[in-house]
């Protein structure tokens, strides 16, 4: 008997230092990203100059949606293995569906760069085109083993490949910099590179599944329909939540100069650094509902949002000290500082959105909830953006309206959320909205920084003292939930 409990008590230890090991890689991962996109985004605009990072930019907009062009092909492929040991893959297979996907990329990104070449006018534009349908290859290749790895748990190499492009770029731009380099065009050729040597790195660690003997298409070509099928439901949800903030970005580059749209991405980029912290944060806290029953979810959510929502809006404290210090480092950017004013709220909505919103909709598997959703929100900035854009014509009201759509997003997927839960948020969500107002029109009304910030902060502190009894409560329990 004794025997027994021991290897019990060692096969539990064996299983937490393994989430601790895996928590770990994923946490560095993120902060790894967090201080690559501090460097990116403090040095690189300092550096290149308005223009030629405007057009570096349109490269990161273009390129973040090439990952949606297998279709949904991958998604169904990690959904169906989602848990499997990899040793226990039927890996011939796999391996085929990953050739079979890079040649439907590959012919894909040549329609595109022909179409790009032979049809479009000879511009920057159109070259940055090209560069991007060249990148979706590679990326798809490793988002493919990225999903392989991740799957069947194989964390640590998931977390090298997900970073390790990150410092070869950091790398090369830094010879490149020193050199005297300051062209765009080079800078997204050293990006493509880094991701290619990356992804032969992660073509290596599965080697086995890659080079095995290739199936014939007619043999799997049921399955990849299948896997299509199943993985372009999460695919489409996925782009409408991304297309909420890319539509108006695209509308803002069609109308204006390259370097308006090139502000508004600096700004994008700043507050995308905070909500990278917030990931790393999650990655920690939200495991905490795979060990969950069903019937404590309801309080868990709570305890977990009473927490987390004054952390989120204590980020907004920062706003004031990093405008301060951008404008001294970079004051061409002076106009992307005041819309980071209005826009910063958005590490409120979006982290609480993908970090515990949509983890408790999935954990529902209310995943029809989540795309719902993302459509009406997305109707809602396509309509709205082309008034702003083209009728209005006003850029300040289109970065305004970034903010109320992911607002509404959250907003309207929390009401959804706490009706299948039944627990009511009126009040709390009430107050939350008038914290973020007095943030953003303090920004706007108020010229001099530090009296915005002092307006800012006493209405945080205010919020902190009406919500302290539950936030005591909600910390107590989260203090019994980690040590159980």
């Amino acid at each position: 008997m004794a025997q027994l409990l021991d290897w019990r008590t060692k096969r539990v230890n064996s299983k937490a230092k393994g989430v601790i090991k895996n928590l770990y890689y994923t946490v560095a991962a993120n902060f790894v990203t967090l201080l690559i996109s501090v460097l990116l985004n403090l040095f690189v605009p300092k550096l290149l100059g308005i223009k030629e990072y405007s057009y570096w930019q349109l490269y990161v907009f273009y390129s973040s949606y090439v990952g949606f062009l297998h279709l949904g092909w991958i998604d169904g492929i990690y959904l169906k293995i989602g848990g499997e040991e990899y040793n226990n893959l039927n890996k011939a297979k796999l391996g085929s569906q990953y050739w079979y996907l890079g040649l439907f990329e590959l012919i894909l990104a040549v329609v595109v760069g022909a179409y790009a070449f032979l049809f479009l006018p000879t511009s920057n534009k159109s070259l940055i085109l090209i560069l991007t349908a060249v990148v979706a290859v590679i990326t798809i290749a490793k988002q493919f083993i990225q999903y392989i790895l991740q799957s069947t748990n194989r964390i640590r190499e998931y977390a090298h490949l997900s970073r390790s492009d990150r410092y070869l770029y950091i790398f090369f731009l830094a010879v490149y910099f020193i050199f005297g380099g300051r062209n765009f065009f080079w800078l997204i050729i050293l990006d493509i590179i880094s991701k290619l040597l990356v992804t032969f790195w992660g073509m290596y660690q599965i080697k086995d599944m890659l080079f095995s003997q290739l199936v014939p298409l007619r043999d799997v070509w049921s399955e990849i329909l299948d896997n299509i099928n199943i993985g372009s439901k999460l695919m489409l949800s996925n782009i409408a939540s991304m297309l909420i903030i890319g539509t108006i970005r695209f509308f803002v580059q069609n109308r204006w100069s390259i370097e308006a749209f090139g502000k508004l991405s600096f700004t994008l980029s700043i507050s995308n650094m905070f909500l990278t912290f917030i990931n790393a944060i999650g990655v920690v806290m939200f495991p905490l509902l795979r060990r969950t029953d069903n019937n404590r979810l309801s309080r868990l959510f709570i305890t977990l949002r009473t927490l987390f929502v004054p952390i989120t809006y204590s980020f907004l404290l920062f706003y004031v000290p990093v405008k301060i210090i951008l404008e001294a480092w970079l004051p061409q950017y002076s106009v992307s500082l005041m819309y980071m004013g209005i826009l910063f709220p958005m590490v409120v909505y979006e982290g609480r959105m993908s970090l515990l919103i949509n983890t408790y909709l999935k954990a529902l598997r209310k995943e029809k909830t989540i795309l719902f959703v993302n459509i009406i929100t997305l109707i809602i900035s396509i309509f709205a953006g082309a008034i702003t854009v083209y009728l209005f014509e006003n850029l300040l009201l289109s970065v305004g309206l970034i903010i109320f759509c992911l607002a509404i997003r959250c907003n309207l997927a929390e009401y959804l959320l706490s009706k299948s839960l039944q627990i009511k948020l009126n009040t709390k969500t009430a107050q939350e909205t008038i914290l973020s107002f007095i943030f953003i029109l303090s920004n706007l009304i108020v010229s001099n920084s530090w009296i915005s910030f002092i307006i800012y902060a006493i209405s945080f502190s205010l919020f902190i003292l009406i919500n302290i009894k539950s936030i005591k409560e909600s910390f107590s329990i989260f203090y019994q939930l980690m040590k159980s």
